[in-house]
């Protein structure tokens, strides 16, 4: 796919299974909610489908009029324990580091709940310019276009979804539950074993660019 080249270079990333390993935390999230509730929740099967909305996986467990509810509950409760168990992917760090050397700007856009998101980033150390929440799939265009994105990394199908609603490169990590073959057939143009390999693959970008 053709994409056009924004002036300055900014750079989308996925959050969940893209810049962190939220599993930890999100099983320990919903452990919680378990037990507050008296519902049982899969915690070990709920983190092995990450990237849609939490509402999506709520419904595997709550009556539809609860939904909401138990959505507010589990967003109060995370900080206490999704937080601190939930660490930085391997090559995340570096990843947003090479954005900013290239000169450009590094921007999180995310389906979680934004002032969430915002905690993870914080406690572990990575500064993008900006972080936006609540987008799934295609709507995360909105915030891509807004910021100028021509570039969106990320782990899921929704990504490169998101990615080409924006016309923006969709690059595509098969560290979260999409594999190679899933994320290529979805329309990823770019597919890095992991994050890695992002800032060799960002000099190459950026040559071309220029």
């Amino acid at each position: 796919m053709a994409v056009m080249a924004t002036h300055p270079l900014t750079v989308g990333f996925d959050l969940d299974m893209t810049l962190i390993d939220s599993r930890p935390g999100i099983r320990a999230a919903y452990q919680a909610l378990s037990a507050e509730t008296g519902t049982y929740i899969d915690a070990d099967l709920a983190v092995t489908r990450l990237g849609p909305p939490l509402e999506l996986e709520l419904a595997h467990w709550f009556p539809a009029a609860r939904i909401q509810e138990m959505g507010d509950r589990y967003r109060a409760i995370y900080p206490e324990y999704a937080i601190t168990p939930s660490p930085a992917m391997t090559g995340a760090r570096e990843a947003v580091a090479a954005v900013r050397a290239a000169g450009g700007r590094a921007v999180v856009v995310t389906a979680k709940h934004e002032p969430n998101a915002k905690l993870h980033l914080a406690h572990l150390g990575i500064e993008p310019h900006a972080v936006i929440g609540w987008l799934w799939a295609e709507a995360k265009a909105e915030a891509l276009r807004e910021h100028g994105a021509s570039v969106y990394v990320g782990d899921h199908t929704g990504d490169v979804r998101g990615a080409r609603a924006a016309d923006a490169l969709s690059v595509a990590v098969p560290t979260g539950p999409c594999g190679v073959d899933e994320l290529r057939e979805a329309g990823a143009d770019v597919v890095l074993a992991d994050l890695t390999t992002f800032p060799a693959w960002l000099n190459s970008y950026c040559a071309e660019r220029a």
